[in-house]
């Protein structure tokens, strides 16, 4: 393929979103502001209170802790004296957060309350008064589940940050009974933000890369049009309707709401409707942190609408988590390569690296134009971090770790992972028990053959086939259980295994 007829493809789908997107460039003069948005950063019941939580926002290392109210605080990740990072440090029992190089504590409002090495009391009490011994604080707030951080400090992001909503599920708000909510799930991906969004814009992906769980990569790649039915806005983001085609009765909606959040909203003729609630936070070049749920918005007859294979099962948490790499690998596999290639090729244009010419691709194409004519081209990381996009991970131990990117950071999983371990060993023990059990049934049987004469042939009593049939199903479960466990640790995946 030329360049020319690769440019025409492109060209020829830009043409089919003059309409569709409808820039209006003069009328919203402002560019999109990063850092002055709400962020989610955790899900609150799987973080562990008792210590802090080193993270990143928009290549800000930052620090979550919970104080003596049992309030979440954001603070930025270094002590004011010898910028030692207070993620090692300690959050004591009369809830202040302790830097543990030496003994500094801080309030939840980043005041330094206590510096021991100091020559007294009055000393300690005007050293801690400078505003030098502040810790730097950003907003947070606790909204359906979700910490949620402001991206700026200081009195200003205070105040603005109260004038302004997070991008919250409104179904999640309804209190009837008729919404359903599956757990959170969160994830850091080893891609950015932006092939995230791209990724959760392209429902044409879905039956392929998802193949076994959602759809089937031989029937179900089929034609379709994707229409807008929000146009682009600096603030507000844009949304497309998937066109349903014959013989489809769900209508699907995909959702942009910058700066995080991606609402794909699938409703059926009955009134059912199933929410995919998709948010993704910018934590550094290369890397996003993703968390989402599946809502569902019964009929007016009570029917709950079908989830995403078993995802939709009431399972437990900790047993949705493990699933979640299937799917999310799935993704993962390419998503984290691609993102390095189009780096290499796109010369400072993301329409010179590919080919788009099917409108299945209008969303994405959109997302491109949103990012480089209302949001100033890119995400501004921090001032002096590098915007560089770390190199392609090809240990896919690594690429594929689950421990780092989720177990690590959720209590739900740590907890199911010992018991899981504890059964393991209990399994291995019993095991053992029934088998030194048959080895004495057997030893007896033997011993009455011996007292009887060698020419008396008797078997071994029924209890030693229990026990020795008993020890060999234990082991196996035992494996069994110890093969799972390795589910927390890594879960690699290969599209040319999945048939």
């Amino acid at each position: 393929m030329t360049t020319e007829t690769r440019l025409q493809g492109n060209s020829q789908n830009e043409n089919l979103l003059d309409n569709a997107t409808n820039e209006q460039s003069s009328k919203e003069e402002n560019t999109f502001q990063w850092t002055k948005q709400w962020y989610p950063l955790a899900v609150v019941e799987f973080l562990d209170p008792s210590r802090p939580h080193a993270m990143q926002l928009l290549g800000k290392d930052i620090v979550l802790w919970r104080d003596g109210s049992s309030q979440w605080r954001c603070f930025e990740d270094f002590c004011p004296h010898r910028l030692a990072p207070l993620s090692e440090g300690r959050v004591e029992a009369d809830g202040t957060l302790l830097c543990a190089y030496h003994a500094w504590r801080f309030d939840a409002q980043g005041n330094c309350v206590s510096i021991p090495q100091s020559k007294d009391e009055k000393t300690a009490a005007k050293n801690c008064e400078s505003q030098k011994s502040c810790a730097v604080v950003y907003p947070t707030q606790e909204r359906q589940g979700l910490l949620w951080v402001w991206a700026e400090a200081g009195e200003q992001a205070k105040v603005e940050s109260q004038l302004q909503t997070p991008r919250i599920v409104p179904e999640l708000e309804d209190n009837s009974g008729k919404v359903i909510k599956s757990p959170w799930n969160f994830r850091d991906l080893p891609y950015g933000w932006d092939y995230f969004m791209e990724n959760v814009s392209d429902p044409a992906h879905v039956p392929v890369s998802h193949h076994g769980i959602i759809g089937d990569r031989y029937k179900d790649a089929k034609f379709y049009d994707m229409i807008p039915v929000r146009h682009i806005s600096t603030q507000e983001g844009f949304a497309f309707e998937v066109q349903p085609t014959q013989g489809k009765t769900v209508r699907g909606i995909h959702d942009f709401q910058p700066p995080c959040h991606m609402r794909i909203a699938s409703t059926s003729e009955d009134g059912g409707q199933l929410i995919l609630a998709l948010y993704a936070t910018p934590t550094r070049p290369g890397w996003c942190r993703h968390i989402g749920c599946q809502v569902f918005v019964k009929n007016p007859q009570g029917k709950k609408p079908q989830g995403l294979s078993f995802f939709g099962l009431p399972l437990p948490v900790w047993l949705v988590h493990v699933l979640a790499s299937l799917f999310l690998h799935q993704d993962m596999v390419f998503l984290h390569y691609q993102e390095k290639i189009i780096a290499q090729k796109r010369n400072g244009k993301w329409l010179n690296a590919v080919y788009t010419p099917n409108p299945q691709d209008k969303m994405v194409i959109t997302l491109r134009q949103w990012l480089k004519n209302r949001a100033g081209g890119g995400i501004p990381w921090a001032e002096g971090y590098s915007s560089d996009i770390p190199p392609a991970e090809k240990d896919k131990q690594k690429l594929f770790d689950v421990w780092t990117t989720h177990t690590q950071h959720c209590t739900v999983c740590q907890d199911a992972l010992k018991n899981i371990n504890r059964l393991t060993v209990l399994a291995y023990i019993s095991a053992a028990v029934c088998l030194f059990l048959a080895v004495i049934l057997d030893a007896r049987t033997v011993a009455m053959q011996a007292a009887l004469g060698a020419s008396i042939f008797t078997l071994p009593p029924v209890g030693f086939w229990l026990a020795l049939g008993g020890g060999i199903l234990l082991a196996v479960v035992g494996y069994q259980l110890k093969r799972f466990s390795r589910l927390f640790y890594v879960y690699e995946f290969e599209h040319a295994r999945n048939d």
